[in-house]
């Protein structure tokens, strides 16, 4: 419908009530009723440069799979959406969407709901038993090492176990998904949704390795050895700190030790977690993984519970230096924002106040000179019992990549590479590894690039196309 966007305002998904959704962890956001998908859809320009390819890293063909969303060709819609993301149902629920940022309804009106509509073709593929394994016509007899099985690692085994390879991805926790499994809260991503996919990829044929310390047992060396190819997929897990005064006393946490007990609880494994019952609690971060533990400690019952960032609150609405269809530099509010506790901006933290544990945190009022926080004014105290550092990450473990392989690393101090290959021969990275860490539709963009890359290395041809398509696999 050309003038749809003219007659259907945008209609997000509905969110389960706060006092209801504090209460567990199940996902927040619930679904749209048939007629409102359909709607939305319509509200698709079908733009002659749809800018909203622009946004996304997959390549999306997100017109057309809006199309046969408007006319209720479901099958359609999953077809070419599954073309250029083997994980829509992780992207429409974790995805911040840089594809709505750069719909060209945005100029001026509110932007298409991509990411929802995503979602919903997903889970009609799964409903109508559409998503079933795809196996390869022919295996190739090559064989593939998959280190890490967060969102780029996953991307390219899929991949590559549809092309044919015999693909085994080594994970050192004992579940596959990396931040998607123990990084990402449940009420914003079920695990179930998750296990879906990896029971699928189990019966295309890909092999999971978990206890797997790569570097100490195996080492790289003995992976190069008995494999073809080895793609480095281990993310940027090392954490950003900060070095204050006060900085080892009981109460003060990284994000990442905090998140991943609560989600191994959530899954009923038994571990003691960093719980903020009945606490006063202060997360250090104003980016998404500190939102996710704002969330986290509202559901564990936590007296109070304060955001801070180190930044000036951000704009409502675009600034005319930040233009369409550039990333909109504007102030975010998550459901964890909308379940209560307080945000506070241009703070920075001077030092952690205790003796046998924090008491509190010392703050100072920051400006920007130059593009830069620098304090000013008269310290101040914020009372707390319980720190959370939500600081983001520095980048990869290196360490034993470099003494065991001699991989290069770039000026960021992640894995240097040309077209996804490192300095070694056979050797490749992708995702956080090499670009520092990023998004989650980065990431899986990285895998289907690397797969493709290493899957022209081992075959001698391009078999797999360039960023927004696929070969179809098997029958569908």
């Amino acid at each position: 419908m050309p003038d749809g966007f003219l007659k259907f305002s945008r209609q997000n998904a509905p969110k389960r009530p706060v006092d209801e959704r504090v209460g567990d962890y199940a996902e927040v956001v619930t679904a749209r009723d048939p007629a409102a998908r359909l709607e939305q859809a319509k509200r698709c320009m079908d733009c002659g440069v749809p800018f909203c390819h622009q946004g996304c890293p997959l390549g999306n063909p997100i017109p057309d799979f809006n199309e046969a969303v408007a006319r209720g060709d479901w099958k359609r819609a999953w077809r070419l959406l599954s073309d250029t993301n083997g994980f829509p149902e992780v992207t429409g629920r974790i995805c911040p969407a840089p594809c709505e940022s750069a719909c060209v309804l945005a100029i001026n009106d509110d932007a298409v709901t991509i990411e929802q509509i995503e979602k919903e073709i997903s889970e009609r593929a799964w409903e109508e038993g559409w998503e079933r394994p795809r196996l390869p016509t022919k295996k190739t007899g090559k064989t593939i090492a998959i280190v890490g099985s967060g969102p780029t690692g996953l991307a390219a085994a899929q991949q590559l176990a549809r092309a044919g390879h015999e693909v085994v991805v080594y994970e050192r926790d004992d579940a596959a998904g990396g931040l998607l499994r123990y990084g990402i809260p449940d009420f914003k991503l079920d695990k179930a949704v998750l296990d879906r996919r990896l029971e699928q990829m189990r019966a295309e044929g890909v092999r999971f390795v978990f206890g797997a310390d790569v570097g100490e047992s195996p080492t790289w060396n003995e992976l190069k050895q008995r494999y073809d190819a080895v793609l480095i997929a281990t993310g940027a897990m090392a954490a950003r700190d900060i070095q204050l005064p006060g900085r080892d006393l009981p109460g003060v946490t990284l994000a990442m030790p905090y998140l991943t007990a609560q989600n191994r609880r959530v899954a009923g494994k038994l571990v003691e977690p960093i719980d903020a019952k009945g606490k006063r609690v202060i997360v250090i971060g104003g980016g998404d993984t500190g939102s996710d533990c704002v969330g986290t400690a509202h559901r564990q019952g936590a007296a109070s519970v304060t955001q801070i960032d180190l930044f000036p609150m951000p704009p409502e609405a675009r600034k005319t230096g930040n233009p369409w269809p550039q990333w909109p530099l504007v102030l975010r509010t998550s459901t964890s924002h909308e379940e209560g506790g307080k945000r506070a901006f241009a703070l920075m933290t001077t030092a952690f106040l205790g003796e046998d544990s924090v008491t509190g945190i010392e703050a100072r009022d920051v400006r920007i000179e130059r593009g830069l926080p620098v304090p000013h004014g008269e310290a101040k105290t914020l009372d707390a019992d319980l720190v959370v550092l939500a600081l983001g990450f520095t980048g990869p473990r290196t360490e034993s990549l470099v003494k065991q392989l001699g991989v290069a690393l770039n000026a960021r101090a992640a894995v240097q590479t040309e077209s996804f290959r490192t300095s070694i021969p056979g050797v490749y990275a992708a995702g956080d590894a090499r670009r520092g860490a990023s998004l989650v539709v980065w990431a899986l963009s990285e895998g289907r690039e690397a797969a493709r890359v290493l899957d022209a290395d081992l075959m001698g041809r391009e078999r797999l196309v360039e960023r927004g398509q696929n070969l179809h696999f098997g029958g569908r």
